[in-house]
């Protein structure tokens, strides 16, 4: 672990992280939620913010997937997800659901600058980010999908605009 230069948890703790947040709109499975705890880390995120059903930790399948970052990244829960929305929006975050819908622009061509506060709603696998949260949000992000499937599991969905707001902002080093 030494050669690749891995944060201990304090040192982790003590990192400037990204000014990201991520926000589960009932989110049904905790391997899903653990894979986003993983990805979070991975990326030096500021929060994750579990709504509604979400499941949350500790729970050992949560962990199944998480490997320990729910030790980590931080993580607050919320009864309704639009109650983390107002909230992050009282604190300057920038809010967009990653939902496809009607007027969605594509992830590449979100104007986002590192550094900037934003906050990312992803929805229920089977039903995606609720309807009646999509006017709360500045607007809706959507993955290009060339493939006769027209979806991706929210752990993987996760990785992709994670790694597209990231990557501008990561030297070489952190790589």
């Amino acid at each position: 672990m030494s050669e690749l230069q891995r944060k201990s948890v304090d040192d982790f703790r003590a990192s400037a992280k990204i000014p990201i947040v991520l926000v589960l709109d009932n989110v049904r499975s905790m391997h899903n939620v653990g894979s986003v705890f993983r990805t979070a880390d991975a990326f030096l995120i500021e929060a994750i913010f579990l709504c509604g059903y979400t499941p949350q930790p500790p729970h050992r399948d949560i962990q199944k997937t998480a490997l320990g970052a729910t030790e980590t990244v931080s993580w607050k829960y919320f009864p309704t997800t639009w109650g983390a929305i107002e909230s992050l929006k009282s604190d300057g975050y920038e809010v967009w659901a990653v939902e496809q819908v009607q007027g969605s622009i594509e992830l590449q061509d979100l104007s986002y600058t590192p550094g900037e506060k934003i906050a990312l709603v992803f929805g229920n696998e089977a039903n995606g980010v609720q309807e009646n949260l999509i006017p709360l949000c500045k607007g809706a992000i959507e993955i290009p999908q060339m493939g006769m499937k027209h979806s991706l599991n929210i752990s993987v969905a996760v990785g992709v605009v994670l790694w597209e707001l990231c990557r501008d902002g990561m030297s070489q080093d952190e790589r």
